[in-house]
């Protein structure tokens, strides 16, 4: 029990280290620059070596136990800095998967309905202009004349960098996981909010690593898209923040998308895997494929109950 006692607190304490303290310790890195340059000087780093050494001489800073204070309170505000960036890479990512967009307050819910409505128009038009070049290769291809498929390729890519099944969030991230749950209804008739909690106890070790490893990235993402918002405030101290946090919202964004869409797609892929397997744990038939019968009776086996109506209703 010592020993894995042991293991455990390393492990905690390297992941402490590594999400926590080394980017807030980068974060007041930067501050420190921002303080010492300003607008005036804003690529002097000698001026920041003075600020560092002035600090340093500090008869408070030459004492012992002064150095330990000081690196005390680096630690601690370089954690304090990590978990508020934490704290907000939540809230982004609500806001960045939209999956209860309707219940948000009234000016966010018009802009997000606005977002989504005007999103859905032009996914239709891609999907029209796909479906009529599919349409044409497939007429193409029983006239045993095959048609190049570079303009349906180019029509399916309009299509997908817009939404993969039709927009009903205001951002692509979230209508792609979206997606994983539309094609699941209308492939197997399956109810992946309603499945997708049982399946995953029920998962061999290896998919569930490839899930969790998924939506870790998901929340990596996030985390980073709050750090450079994080990094907006130093811009009224030293302008190049504005750079850095610029920088960082590019590279959040791209590892979003493709983040989520690595989760759904893995999502999809181990529900139609083992959503059998799950049956059979149920004590269901599987001695055929999941047919949309027999996925239809899963989902409503899985399924809560509603709330019995209250004692004393007339309805």
């Amino acid at each position: 029990m010592g020993g894995l006692l042991t293991e455990v607190g390393k492990k905690l304490a390297e992941k402490w280290v590594s999400l926590l303290v080394l980017p807030g310790t980068l974060y007041l890195a930067v501050a420190t620059a921002a303080v010492a340059l300003g607008h005036t000087h804003p690529f002097d780093l000698s001026r920041v070596a003075d600020r560092i050494t002035a600090w340093a001489n500090h008869s408070a800073a030459t004492r012992g136990a002064g150095q330990v204070v000081l690196l005390v309170a680096v630690l601690s505000g370089a954690a304090v800095a990590g978990l508020a960036a934490q704290a907000l890479g939540s809230l982004l990512e609500r806001l960045w998967l939209a999956a209860d967009w309707p219940a948000w307050p009234r000016p966010a819910r018009r802009l997000a309905a606005r977002r989504t409505a005007r999103r859905r128009r032009a996914w239709i038009a891609a999907a029209r202009t796909w479906h009529r070049h599919r349409d044409g290769d497939i007429r193409s291809l029983a006239r045993r004349n095959p048609a190049d498929p570079a303009a349906r390729q180019a029509a399916e890519r309009a299509m997908t960098r817009i939404a993969f099944e039709e927009p009903m969030r205001p951002t692509w991230s979230g209508d792609r996981l979206n997606a994983a749950a539309v094609r699941m209804e209308r492939d197997q008739g399956l109810d992946l909010a309603t499945v997708w909690p049982h399946l995953w106890l029920a998962l061999p070790e290896g998919p569930r690593s490839e899930v969790t490893a998924a939506r870790q990235a998901l929340t990596r993402a996030t985390t980073l898209a709050a750090w450079a918002l994080l990094y907006l405030p130093l811009t009224v101290r030293w302008w190049p923040a504005a750079l850095v946090a610029c920088i960082l919202a590019l590279i959040a964004r791209a590892r979003m998308r493709a983040a989520a869409d690595a989760y759904a797609l893995l999502l999809e892929a181990a529900t139609r895997l083992h959503a059998r397997d799950l049956a059979g744990h149920l004590g269901l038939d599987t001695t055929t494929p999941l047919t949309l019968e027999a996925a239809d009776t899963l989902t409503r086996y899985l399924a809560p109950t509603p709330p019995p109506p209250p004692e004393g209703s007339d309805g």
